[in-house]
């Protein structure tokens, strides 16, 4: 009914649009008549005033007579006035019958493009009707080295077989890198190479210290440089064939809409590195080929081709997910996917739902945190445990951790997997009283180490549930996230232990907001304000990373820039002192004003230089990409930049603009999450 009758009205309006301009048009060609009119009338006043005063009789009875004339004509105008509204009511009518059929025909379409966003959800958990897709692009085949190119083993040249070659090349472009010097990498990699090559490379290749892999090396490298040497015409071929690819594995079409893919190329075949100390680092990630790949499409779609000569390990029709295909990597045998790409409708939709849990969770978080506190009393080990690891999930925003099979991956534990070797107390610690020291492999085999003093409450628990066990024991051997989150469940409708991480993580990101910002701060100390407190953030989630290898080459040159700024401030400051002493005999104040100016400018230009080396030395180690685009409502950060004026391309590059449109469109100044 709603439906209709929006129909309906929207009908009338657009019909009395097209009769409105076809009035006004009319109204147009009218005036333009009078104009003419009063012109000509103009013209024949000017032309009785140039006549003499003896016609002046004459002329007074011919203005009396053409005023009965108007006299008649206005009483004929009138009367021809009511025939034409007339004539126009019936021509409107005509008109109404004529364009009805076409603009209710409109204003369906538009209602469809204006539903575009606000599609209905499919009540039984499907994500399409539709999906149609060209499948992934897989890696180029491997070329082998020239022939002048060399491995030596043992100061001796060796031609290897194409396989071992390959795998040779992972490792050679990877000289320069501190990877290649971890003992752990080197014997994966040394024990996967071998597995690659012919039983008679085996026999002779025994020791990898032995190879030399140099003049590999020099090889590639001269490939990079090459590449970069390149002309306009050639990066411009390339740019053209990328784009190509785009063009035709880039897009999907699900629901009729056409999508942007996220990932549609196949990563090649290289050496793991994993993050931190990965126990399978070095190993061989193998080649995908098309017999390693699930398409996930619609029935009635036009199904992906494989590469000649090939086919696909299986063709789905899974419309409860919203991938396109899929593979199982052999490192850690998990799943790999292509997906939407973040800017894609149901990816938007996904962000949105996540941080309005969040927002949920604050309505009732004193009130959770209140049950907790109350639970550390409990009489049921299990709900202390469940209780106490609820606090520290809430408090430090740790992970809730999940079982794994041992040997499947790192060692690497979160908050219900805690054993108790990564736990010590302190009653005393550095004039704190209660402190517990954490020292974990988290997520990607980060370290994450912690002093934090506690409630008592809390430490007298942990004493509790640390008596009489070993060092490999489970802290909370009562506790896993299956029956945390089913805790959660309870407390608060799609409550899970991640949302805390997203709702402290963006309650502390606002907080810290407001506290850092000054009004009365240049734009790029508001953005340095923005960066402490993302910062922040990023300590509390601990993301972590190493220093960039350019870092200290970075700074360097950065501190140059800022020497040679502060010489040039030094020199127009004199030259301002030196105009304002000429300025008393001259009293010149055009130059004054120009050299006070430079000043201000150089200055302006110093400071932008030093926020910016106080910047880089603050994150150096610290990811803040990682809980900007995962953990933090961006609605937060587009509001503070539209209430203080903060250009949105300082805070978020364009695929991040991309990804949080619908945020950017969304909050207003006054946003709180």
């Amino acid at each position: 009914k709603i439906f209709l009758a929006w129909i309906y009205n929207a009908t009338k309006q657009v019909n009395f649009f097209f009769i409105d301009t076809h009035k006004h048009k009319d109204k147009h060609k009218d005036k333009d008549h009078r104009h003419k009119d009063h012109k000509k009338d103009k013209e024949r006043e000017k032309f009785k005033h140039s006549n003499s005063e003896h016609k002046e009789h004459s002329e007074k009875k011919h203005r009396d007579k053409e005023k009965l004339k108007h006299s008649d004509g206005s009483s004929d105008k009138h009367r021809e006035k009511h025939k034409e509204k007339d004539r126009e009511k019936r021509r409107e009518e005509k008109v109404l019958d004529a364009i009805f059929p076409f603009t209710l025909m409109g204003c369906v379409l538009l209602w469809f493009v204006v539903i575009r966003w606000e599609e209905e959800r499919y009540t039984d958990g499907s994500k399409w009707r539709f999906l149609e897709h060209k499948g992934p692009v897989f890696a180029p085949p491997y070329e082998p080295l020239p022939d002048k190119v060399k491995f030596y083993y043992d100061g001796k040249p060796m031609k290897l077989s194409a396989p071992a070659e390959e795998v040779a090349t992972f490792f050679a472009k990877m000289l320069d890198h501190e990877y290649t010097t971890k003992e752990i990498f080197r014997k994966n990699f040394f024990k996967d190479w071998r597995k690659e090559m012919t039983s008679e490379e085996k026999s002779k290749i025994t020791d990898l210290n032995k190879c030399n892999f140099s003049e590999i090396n020099e090889y590639f490298k001269a490939q990079s440089e090459a590449r970069k040497q390149m002309s306009k015409e050639e990066k411009q071929k390339i740019k053209e064939e990328n784009e190509r690819l785009l063009q035709e594995y880039g897009f999907c079409v699900m629901d009729n809409h056409k999508e942007r893919i996220g990932n549609f190329r196949i990563e090649p075949p290289g050496l793991f590195r994993g993050r931190g100390d990965h126990p399978k680092m070095g190993m061989l990630k193998r080649r995908i080929r098309p017999e390693d790949i699930i398409i996930n499409c619609s029935k009635d779609s036009k199904h992906p081709k494989p590469p000649p000569g090939t086919k696909w390990k299986e063709v789905r029709h899974d419309n409860k997910v919203t991938w396109l295909a899929s593979w199982t990597e052999n490192i850690q045998g998990s799943i790999k996917y292509i997906m939407l790409n973040p800017s894609s409708r149901i990816k938007g939709e996904k962000d949105w739902q996540k941080y309005e849990t969040a927002r949920r969770l604050k309505k009732c978080v004193d009130r959770i945190r209140a049950q907790y506190r109350e639970d550390w009393k409990s009489k049921e080990m299990k709900i202390r445990q469940r209780a106490v690891a609820l606090y520290f999930i809430d408090k430090l925003a740790l992970r809730a951790g999940n079982e794994k099979e041992e040997g499947e991956t790192a060692d690497t534990v979160g908050c219900c997997s805690l054993r108790v070797e990564h736990v010590k107390l302190y009653p005393k610690m550095d004039d704190q009283e209660y402190v517990v020291e954490f020292d974990f492999l988290g997520k990607d085999s980060i370290r994450y180490y912690n002093k934090i003093p506690v409630e008592k409450r809390v430490f007298k628990n942990l004493q509790l549930f640390l008596e009489n066990k070993q060092p490999e024991d489970d802290l909370f051997d009562r506790l896993n996230t299956s029956i945390l989150n089913k805790h959660l469940q309870e407390l608060m409708d799609g409550l899970t232990a991640k949302v805390f991480r997203t709702y402290n993580a963006s309650i502390t990101l606002q907080q810290q907001l407001k506290e850092l910002t000054c009004p009365d701060d240049s734009i790029p100390a508001k953005i340095l304000s923005y960066n402490r407190a993302n910062r922040a953030v990023a300590i509390l989630c601990n993301h972590q990373r190493a220093p960039p290898k350019t870092f200290e080459k970075s700074m360097q040159n950065l501190q140059s820039k800022i020497d040679e700024k502060q010489n040039q401030l030094s020199a127009a400051r004199k030259q301002l002192k030196a105009a304002k002493a000429d300025h008393k005999a001259s009293h010149d104040d055009k130059t004054v004003e120009v050299k006070r100016k430079a000043v201000q400018r150089i200055e302006e230009q110093l400071m932008k230089l030093q926020v910016q080396a106080t910047d880089r030395e603050e994150n150096k180690q610290i990811a803040l990409g990682t809980s900007k685009l995962n953990y933090l409502d961006p609605r937060i950060s587009v509001a503070w930049c539209k209430k203080w004026g903060i250009p949105i391309e300082k805070i978020y590059n364009k695929t991040q603009r991309e990804k949080f449109a619908w945020a950017i469109d969304m909050a207003e100044k006054d946003y709180e999450f």
